[in-house]
C-alpha cells in the first residue's frame, strides 16, 4: 500500500533488484559482472516460478497447467527459464563467435594484417588513425549488426594498441571510439540497428500511417546525422585523451602467411563469416547464427583448441546476461509497461512529448535493451501521437516522434552494460568506467539535441 505506484508484490521486488544493480554497477564495489550473476540469482529467488512452493503458491491451474498469474496483488511471476536463457541468449551467442573470431585471429595474425590494410588510407599519424578506426567502424556498423561490427573491430584494433607506448592515454581514445562508433554508425540505415526498423515498421504500416519511407531516403536524412556526431566524437577523443606519440606505426614482426592448410581455413571461414554477417538481409540467416559458424569450423578442424576455450571473456559474457536478465523481469512482470502508462504523457505540451520520451528512452536503454525499450515505448508513443495529430504537425508529426525515440536508443552509451559494442571494448581492460561514462553521457546528449534539431527541422523525414 505505501508504495508509490500501484504495484504488484513482484513488481515491487523487480524494483528493489533494479535500483541495486544500478548503484552496483555504477559505485563498483565488486566487479561489474558479479553484480550480473546476482541479479540473475535475486531474481530466480525471489520473482521466478521456481519458488512457487516456498511462497506458498499453488502454482497449477485446473489443467495441471503453470499459472503465472496468481493474485493481482502479489503479480506475475517469470517462468525461471526465461531468466536462465538469458546466458544463452542469441546475441551472447553472436558474442562468444566474436570472441573466438578474435582469439584465432590474434592467434594466425590475421588481425594484424587487416589492421595495416584497413588504416592504409589514413595515412600513420595519430589523429588519422583515430579517424580510420570511427569511419570503418561507423560504416560496417550501418550494414552489419553492432555487436558483430564492434567485436570485428576490437579484434583489429588489439595490434594497433600493442604498438602504443605503455601509458598513454591514445589507448582510451581508440578503444572507446569503436563501440561509439558502432552505436551511433548503426542509426545510420535501416537495418542498422533494430529500433530503427521497428519504427520504420509502425510508420510505413499500410494499415496505419503508411508513410512509406525507404531505404535510401532514411540514408539521406540519417547518414549526414551519423557523419556530424562522429566528428564531434573525434575532436572530444582526440582533447580527452591525448596521443602519447604522433604516429602509430603497426609492428607485425611475422604477419598472416597462407603457408598451412589452416591459416587458409581461417582466412576463408573470416571472410564468409563477414559476408554472411553483411548480406543477413538477403540470405535470411540470423548475425547471431553466423557467429557460430566459425566457432564449429574452427572447432572441428583442431585450430580452436580447448586452451583456447579459457581465452573467451566469460565475465563479460555474464555481464551481459545480467543485464538482460533485468530486461526479462521489467519486461514479463509487467513492471516496465506499468511505469510509462504512469507516465502522464497526454497531459505534456507538444514539445515535451517529443524531446522527453526520446531522454526517457534513452535513460531507459542505458540499462536496458535498446530494442526492448523501442520495442517498449514506441508502441506506446504512437498510441498518444495518434491522439494528438494536429499538435504533433508543426514538428513532423508522428515521425518526429517515433524516429526521435529509435535514435535516441542508440545513442544510450554510458555504461559498460548500456550495449553490447560498449561490453565488448569495456572487456579490453583499458577504458575506466567513469571515462566510458563521461564519453557516453556527452555524446548522447549532443547527438540527442542534433537528432530533434534535424527532425523538427526537415519535419519528420
Amino acid at each position: 500500500g505505501s508504495f508509490p505506484l500501484d504495484i504488484s508484490i513482484v513488481e515491487q521486488r523487480i524494483v528493489a533488484i533494479f535500483v541495486f544493480a544500478a548503484m552496483m554497477w555504477i559505485l563498483e564495489p565488486i566487479p561489474i559482472w558479479t553484480t550480473s550473476v546476482s541479479v540473475i540469482v535475486l531474481m530466480l529467488l525471489t520473482a521466478s516460478t521456481s519458488m512457487c512452493k516456498v511462497f506458498g503458491l499453488s502454482i497449477m491451474d485446473a489443467e495441471g497447467k503453470l499459472d503465472t498469474k496468481l493474485d493481482p496483488d502479489f503479480g506475475t511471476l517469470i517462468p525461471f527459464k526465461d531468466i536462465m536463457a538469458t546466458f544463452a541468449d542469441p546475441v551472447i551467442m553472436l558474442f562468444m563467435g566474436g570472441f573466438v573470431l578474435a582469439i584465432i585471429a590474434s592467434k594466425y595474425k590475421l588481425d594484424a594484417g587487416i589492421a595495416k590494410l584497413i588504416l592504409t588510407p589514413f595515412g600513420n599519424k595519430s589523429e588519422m588513425v583515430l579517424l580510420g578506426f570511427i569511419v570503418v567502424t561507423a560504416v560496417c556498423s550501418m550494414f552489419m549488426s553492432n555487436t558483430a561490427t564492434a567485436a570485428m573491430m576490437l579484434t583489429i584494433l588489439s595490434p594497433v594498441l600493442a604498438s602504443l607506448p605503455e601509458g598513454g592515454k591514445g589507448k582510451i581514445a581508440l578503444a572507446l571510439s569503436i563501440p561509439v562508433a558502432a552505436n551511433v554508425g548503426g542509426i545510420g540505415t535501416p537495418i542498422g540497428t533494430p529500433p530503427n526498423a521497428l519504427a520504420i515498421k509502425y510508420l510505413n504500416d499500410p494499415e496505419g500511417l503508411n508513410l512509406g519511407i525507404s531505404f535510401g531516403e532514411w540514408m539521406l536524412y540519417m547518414v549526414p546525422l551519423a557523419l556530424i556526431i562522429l566528428f564531434i566524437t573525434w575532436i572530444l577523443l582526440r582533447k580527452m585523451f591525448p596521443f602519447s606519440a604522433s604516429t602509430i606505426n603497426i609492428h607485425i614482426e611475422e604477419g598472416f602467411s597462407m603457408k598451412d592448410t589452416k591459416s587458409k581455413i581461417v582466412l576463408f571461414t573470416f571472410i564468409a563469416t563477414i559476408l554472411l554477417w553483411v548480406t543477413d538481409k538477403l540470405t535470411g540467416i540470423n548475425a547471431n547464427v553466423v557467429a557460430l559458424i566459425p566457432f564449429a569450423v574452427f572447432a572441428v578442424t583442431g585450430i580452436f583448441t580447448k586452451d583456447d576455450l579459457k581465452k573467451i571473456d566469460w565475465d563479460v559474457l555474464w555481464l551481459v546476461a545480467g543485464g538482460f536478465a533485468l530486461g526479462v523481469g521489467l519486461e514479463k512482470t509487467g513492471l516496465a509497461k506499468h511505469l510509462v502508462e504512469a507516465i502522464p504523457f497526454a497531459s505534456w505540451p507538444t514539445m515535451l512529448i517529443i524531446v522527453g520520451s526520446g531522454i526517457l528512452c534513452c535513460v531507459m536503454s542505458t540499462f536496458m535493451s535498446n530494442s526492448a525499450t523501442a520495442a517498449l515505448l514506441i508502441p506506446i508513443l504512437l498510441a498518444v501521437g495518434k491522439g494528438i495529430m494536429p499538435l504533433l504537425e508543426p514538428y513532423g508529426g508522428i515521425s518526429t516522434l517515433l524516429i526521435g525515440l529509435a535514435l535516441s536508443a542508440s545513442f544510450a552509451m554510458a555504461l559498460p552494460i548500456s550495449t553490447p559494442p560498449n561490453a565488448l571494448a569495456y572487456a579490453k581492460g583499458f577504458i575506466k568506467q567513469k571515462d566510458m561514462a563521461t564519453v557516453g553521457i556527452i555524446v548522447g546528449v549532443i547527438a540527442i539535441a542534433l537528432a530533434y534539431v534535424e527532425l523538427i527541422m526537415f519535419k519528420g523525414l
